[in-house]
């Protein structure tokens, strides 16, 4: 970014220059990007730069978020340096939050905080739509946002940019979307099916693509404070890994900070949760859990409890239709014949004693008893029983079931093939108005149907021993030039 200078006639002044990280991600064209994962990788800047990049187009209009609007006011304070010495023209107005350029192109900085803030961009649109610390919102408000991300007249190119670190309430949105379903770097295309009027079907394609950063690719931030890198280095390994590694599998505010899912210890369930799946003798117990939804997904998980009262998760049915807390809007008698063939099928619970436990709620019905969820599941002959709600003491039994012994062992462990225990359960937050329960805004379902299970089988605390620290791999090479997968995943 560059302005005309004061002294020399024709000069141009550096207000602003890429580092080579940065670059790469400013010189994408996929409609939707994310840039960061780890502290320091000088996410903000690149955003707020993003945004100026289209103001000599008078209709232009862009917009910067963060969740609140006192978290701003870094990001305004930062534009405040960059936009004025690039465009000196430029007028910041306090009070609408916006930024005024010579051609008549605006940038805006707003928040939702409120689901009612909505309303505030009701009916607006903005070519640039740019989302710091985008963690922080929920999908259903990053998705209404993409509503708002359509030309605002003609000439302007219209995509959306997000920065964050992992954890957050859309940790799961931003996790599905960007980061497992292709490796850093490689664009991604969805095809999307749309019916036009007369019935014609038509399919546009849509892209994303994730560019990683981290403190490493910010080398002004290393020499002007050279001891960042070690206070990140210094920290809790879980917030090490988050913050100076960019994971997307630890996070502050993580409620599950125990979890372990390391793939070395599959076969001697040593030192992690997830473990391979193995035949359950006959003499154990099984049980089966329920946390039902119908617009939201519901839950059904089995589990195994061993002679030492050790709990396995082993089977799973989870009702989503693939998209982010969203359900099948299935009836409780095809979800019932659902259970019941998989109980005749699978090969751990034929002709198995199973114990239903499930949330209380599914035993009242508004318009009588026959019409209950449990009644109807009862017809199809699926039974329950109701499961304990008290939501902090079966927060305190998971937390006890996931503590290691002395052998390496937790008392819960769940098998591979429970792909959306492993997925989501992990990646859960703890509630900011209670922080001893679990924040329910997230898709939250499966801890639910779990907690029921633990809460019918509870056991007491005991020392938990830490386990040895990963193995790391060898970095990764994030240059997307040098991967052998192609550069492009259709999905």
């Amino acid at each position: 970014m560059t302005r005309r200078g004061k002294r020399t006639a024709g000069a141009q002044r550096v207000v602003w220059s890429p580092q080579p990280r940065q670059r790469v991600f400013l010189s994408r064209t996929e409609d939707e990007a994310l840039y960061g994962g780890a502290a320091g990788g000088g996410k903000s800047d690149t955003l707020l730069i993003d945004a100026a990049r289209q103001v000599n187009i008078p209709n232009y209009k862009g917009i910067l978020m963060r969740k609140t609007y006192p978290q701003l006011s870094e990001l305004i304070d930062r534009s405040r340096f960059l936009y004025k010495r690039a465009f000196p023209g430029a007028k910041y107005n306090g009070t609408e939050h916006v930024w005024r350029f010579p051609s008549g192109a605006q940038v805006r900085f707003g928040s939702i905080n409120h689901p009612q803030d909505r309303i505030n961009y009701q009916g607006h649109q903005y070519d640039f739509l740019g989302m710091d610390e985008a963690t922080h919102f929920t999908q259903d408000e990053i998705e209404f946002m993409l509503s708002r991300n359509r030309p605002s007249g003609p000439g302007t190119r219209v995509y959306a940019r997000y920065a964050t670190n992992p954890g957050g309430i859309g940790h799961v949105y931003f996790r599905r979307k960007f980061i497992d379903p292709a490796p850093p770097g490689t664009r991604i295309i969805r095809r999307i099916r749309i019916q036009i009027p007369h019935g014609e079907m038509i399919e546009m394609p849509r892209t994303r693509i994730f560019i990683p950063s981290t403190v490493f690719d910010n080398a002004a931030l290393l020499k002007n404070d050279p001891g960042y890198l070690a206070r990140l280095a210094a920290l809790p390994e879980a917030q090490r890994r988050q913050l100076m590694d960019g994971s997307w599998d630890y996070y502050t505010g993580q409620v599950f900070q125990e979890w372990r899912n390391d793939p070395g210890h599959y076969d001697d369930q040593k030192w992690t949760h997830v473990i391979k799946p193995f035949p359950i003798p006959g003499w154990w117990r099984i049980y089966r859990g329920l946390d039902w939804g119908y617009e939201r997904p519901f839950s059904v998980g089995w589990y195994a409890v061993d002679g030492d009262g050790r709990i396995y998760r082993i089977r799973e049915y989870y009702g989503t239709n693939g998209e982010s807390n969203q359900g099948l809007r299935l009836t409780p008698n095809t979800v019932a014949r659902k259970i019941r063939q998989i109980e005749a099928t699978d090969p751990n619970l034929k002709d198995r004693k199973i114990i239903g436990i499930a949330d209380p709620a599914i035993m009242h019905g508004q318009t009588g008893p026959d019409t209950t969820v449990e009644a109807m599941m009862k017809r199809e002959g699926v039974y329950w029983l109701p499961g304990n709600h008290d939501r902090h003491q079966g927060l305190v039994q998971c937390h006890y079931r996931l503590a290691f012994g002395d052998d390496g062992r937790p008392m819960f462990q769940v098998f591979t093939t429970c792909r959306h225990f492993i997925e989501l359960v992990p990646a859960l937050v703890l509630d900011e108005a209670d922080v001893e329960d679990v924040n329910t805004k997230m898709e939250d379902h499966i801890y639910d149907e779990w907690r029921y299970v633990m809460m019918a089988n509870p056991c007491a605390a005991r020392e938990s021993v830490e386990p040895p620290a990963y193995s790391l791999d060898d970095p990764l090479d994030l240059n997307p030039e040098k991967q052998k997968k192609p550069l492009f995943y259709r999905i």
